[in-house]
């Protein structure tokens, strides 16, 4: 057995020491969710284990109070490894994202990583990232610069596959708001001007937009402001949507079309349109070195990867604007054969024992990744040779 083989053991080991902090903290979260920019009580508990374990916590971070950084330096300040954790709910049902597995993934792993090695080569970081599902918290900590000397960045997702690469795609939300003229409905509906009208012309015409576009691109939304009564004629629509593609160049050319359909309609209404765009969330650059480390270490403990399907089926995430400044890794484990994510279904495998073995194996995984990035020779070089070939593609 090699010496990071030895090592690799230790870390293991200690996840298993720590199983029931782990899924205790995890059910905890997952029994109080708190969505984005509001995750006070994850943070703190997350902060306060590592805390526990000698990790030097930094909060808030990039002006983001439930965002944070913590780090135990090593012998030198690289090799750099950065473990994400993500602990934002969905509005409405909760951990249906499994963002409890994710968050404790990457912690645990970090605290086995610590308890088994206390002194590293080098530098052992956790971020914390909040609000993925809402505002992409990793955006405006990668415009800080917080990912900068970050040599690897990693993560894993909880899924219904073994996925060790998987992409996705671009996205973006769009806020549409109509301003019409409000009215009797009934005695002067001619001196009304109807915002419903003008927002429900644009789902039409996204509809016919959606019949001519490419295969990756998805739009979706929904109403969140309609009227008051329905005997008055609205003065004030608004609708929610996320705008997908397969890169931000495409994205940028879908969302002109949206815009397009909206505009369309305030013509043909006589209503006022206003948008109000979100940050962009970027497709994703998968490091194929991480990667291949990290499927050899799942391997090692009996798990295999499958190899995704070619197109289709995937979402966005933050993550990929981390991917493009630092090689990067977002793998998915399953714990549920056929529950589909933001469902109630997802929600309770994310509570189960399948899922919390499978966070568990994250971690592990996760962390034997990180020895080979602090251990293996050359490792960092060859980590940052790929990640400048696939930029370049």
């Amino acid at each position: 057995m090699s010496d990071v083989d030895a090592l690799k053991d230790k870390v293991c080991a200690q996840v298993d020491a720590m199983r029931e902090t782990f899924v205790g903290l995890s059910a905890r979260i997952h029994e109080t969710p708190e969505v984005g920019l509001q995750e006070h009580q994850a943070a703190r508990w997350l902060t306060g284990l590592l805390r526990e374990h000698g990790f030097a916590v930094t909060q808030p971070v990039a002006g983001m109070a439930t965002a944070f950084r913590a780090e135990v330096q090593g012998e030198h300040a690289r090799p750099h490894v950065a473990l994400i954790a993500e602990y934002d709910a969905l509005a409405g049902v909760g951990h249906a994202c499994g963002h409890n597995l994710i968050c404790m993934a990457s912690v645990g792993a970090a605290v086995a990583l610590h308890r088994a090695i206390p002194t590293l080569p080098g530098t052992l970081t956790v971020l914390g990232t909040p609000a993925e599902e809402t505002v992409g918290g990793k955006i405006p900590m990668v415009e800080h610069g917080v990912f900068e000397g970050v040599d690897a960045a990693m993560m894993f997702h909880p899924s219904r596959n073994n996925w060790w690469v998987r992409g996705a795609l671009a996205a973006q939300g769009l806020t549409i708001t109509f301003h019409g003229k409000s009215s009797h409905a009934a005695a002067a509906p001619e001196k009304g001007v109807n915002a419903l009208n003008a927002l429900l012309l644009t789902y039409h015409a996204i509809d016919a937009l959606r019949q001519h576009v490419t295969s990756d691109v998805r739009i979706h939304g929904i109403i969140t402001k309609g009227g008051d009564a329905p005997n008055v004629v609205p003065a004030l629509a608004q609708g929610e949507f996320i705008v997908r593609a397969n890169t931000r160049a495409a994205l940028a050319g879908i969302m002109a079309s949206v815009k397009g359909c909206a505009e369309g309609a305030a013509a043909a209404t006589g209503a006022r349109v206003a948008f109000a765009q979100g940050l962009v969330y970027a497709e994703r650059n998968n490091n194929p070195v991480l990667a291949r480390y990290f499927g050899e270490n799942m391997a090692r403990l009996g798990i295999r990867g499958e190899e995704p399907p070619a197109h289709g089926g995937v979402g966005s995430s933050d993550i990929g604007n981390v991917s493009l400044v630092a090689p990067t890794i977002h793998p998915y484990v399953a714990i549920t054969d056929d529950a589909a994510g933001h469902t109630p279904e997802f929600r309770e495998a994310a509570r189960s024992e399948r899922g919390y073995a499978a966070m568990l194996n994250a971690a592990k995984g996760l962390a034997m990744t990180a020895v080979d990035v602090m251990y293996r020779p050359g490792a960092p070089d060859e980590l940052w040779a790929a990640f400048r070939t696939s930029l370049q593609r």
